[in-house]
């Protein structure tokens, strides 16, 4: 097999596969015994026809064509790996030539066009030491949360006053543009100062009393008319404050299964304290990420960019071309940030020979499923039918080359060496069952397609 790689952009290639006749040969017999189970030929059993029978029945262009549609996906892969390209799309496949008979010289050939992971050079992990903020608790950390359990235990009064911020109002909406109804609402309940309906809100509302009503000028944010101007009337149902328990040990009793509330404020200290030590890890990956990037030239396909861009957009707004510029700056910042990260994490996982074996990606499938309240059986499944398992296998070998890179290096916190390992967990060395990430994927796979097979009665 002949394989010429031209380079269209720092990360994008053409390649042009040839392959010759003994390559192909396997995919010409395997289109005539597949084409041979559909047809029926006098004097042969279905299935048993001989391949130059197929080929003067259906014609050889048709078996060619059979040869090419499994063939090509197969050769282009092995290209793939005989020239160390990592794609990071799907390949744009066109068949350039195929043998038109059997005793035809002609041979197979293709081009695929690729958008590739570039080729960086990462800093070497030895001697690196990172410094991480400390993480502290304080005063201000355990009230904020007290306050938050407090607010679990308040309930809502009526009152008859003009609403402020913090208070319950019980609204109705109506919408119109150009004197036209587009939207109402009736019944909403609405926290004034949450910030979490239309912008302008808080600010009419404030000082309503139940039964009076105002009318302002918003940006409808969802429906047909999102992102257009319009007439907004905002009447007041009712208005209700909160109230919230005294602080005391009677509702530390009641909250909590402690006695007094100085033991409860004590067991609040400690849960932050424990989220804290987690927020630290997190600022140390984000530290190891970032020394891994500095001073490095990342170029991005841009194929894969602008597609990563609309799906981020699709995630805030249900029509891109309305999108804000503040949301289309904010979409092109994250999907860049995104790819950059998975470019240098797959690299990192690459240099340091990292292995993705079968339980590494049926555990990683099984915790998703699980944060989803969904069944792992059947989530693993819908990954595999969809054609997502490489992607799976993909993500777990950047996790783990992201934990192997983390514990090469030193981490520390005001001079002091920093232990990360309830985070990072131990060094697993070479596992003797572990296989290479395609393998992997190949081997869960067919675990996961014999699963499905129906019981014999």
């Amino acid at each position: 097999m002949k394989i010429s790689v031209r380079n269209l952009e720092p990360t994008k290639v053409k390649l042009t596969v040839t392959a010759d006749a003994e390559d192909f040969e396997p995919y010409l017999d395997q289109a005539r015994k597949e084409i041979a189970k559909q047809i029926n030929i006098p004097g042969f059993r279905k299935g048993h026809v001989p391949g130059p029978i197929v080929d003067q029945r259906v014609g050889f262009g048709a078996v060619a064509g059979e040869a090419a549609n499994n063939g090509v996906p197969e050769l282009y892969s092995k290209a793939l790996e005989e020239k160390k390209i990592r794609p990071m799309a799907q390949p744009q496949l066109d068949v350039k030539q195929l043998p038109t008979s059997a005793k035809d010289d002609t041979k197979l050939q293709f081009t695929a066009t690729v958008e590739r992971r570039p080729e960086i050079e990462l800093p070497s992990l030895e001697g690196m030491t990172l410094d991480v903020a400390k993480a502290e608790v304080t005063d201000e950390d355990v009230d904020k949360r007290l306050d938050n359990l407090r607010q679990r235990f308040g309930t809502l009064v009526g009152v008859d006053r003009p609403a402020k911020k913090g208070d319950y109002a019980n609204i109705d909406l109506k919408a119109t543009i150009d004197g036209e109804e587009v939207d109402s609402q009736e019944g909403v309940s609405y926290e004034l100062g949450s910030g979490t309906l239309l912008d302008g809100i808080d600010e009419a509302l404030d000082g309503l009393s139940a039964g009076e009503d105002t009318t302002f000028e918003g940006t409808l944010e969802s429906g047909e008319h999102e992102g257009q101007k319009a007439q907004i009337n905002v009447k007041v149902n009712s208005v209700k404050s909160e109230e919230l328990p005294e602080l005391d040990d009677d509702f530390a009793q009641e909250a909590s299964e402690f006695d007094t509330l100085d033991d409860l404020k004590a067991d609040i200290r400690k849960a932050c304290e424990n989220d804290n030590q987690g927020k630290q890890a997190n600022e140390a990956r984000d530290a190891f990420i970032d020394a891994l990037e500095k001073d490095i030239e990342i170029p991005l396909p841009k194929g894969v960019l602008e597609q990563t861009v609309s799906e981020r957009l699709q995630q805030v707004t249900a029509d891109s071309d309305k999108a804000t510029d503040e949301q289309k700056k904010e979409a092109q910042e994250s999907a860049e940030k995104e790819l950059r990260d998975q470019i240098v994490l797959d690299t990192l996982a690459e240099q340091l020979e990292i292995k993705v074996s079968q339980m590494d990606v049926t555990n990683f499938l099984a915790s998703i499923a699980q944060q989803y309240g969904m069944d792992p059986g059947a989530f693993i499944n819908a990954i595999v039918n969809n054609g997502q398992l490489g992607s799976a296998v993909q993500e777990v070998g950047r996790s783990k080359g992201l934990l192997a890179g983390m514990r090469a290096v030193k981490f520390t916190c005001d001079g002091e060496e920093l232990d990360l390992s309830p985070f990072l967990g131990e060094d697993e060395g070479e596992e003797n069952e572990s296989v290479e990430a395609a393998s992997a994927a190949a081997e869960v796979a067919n675990e996961l397609s014999s699963h499905d097979e129906p019981a014999q009665e």
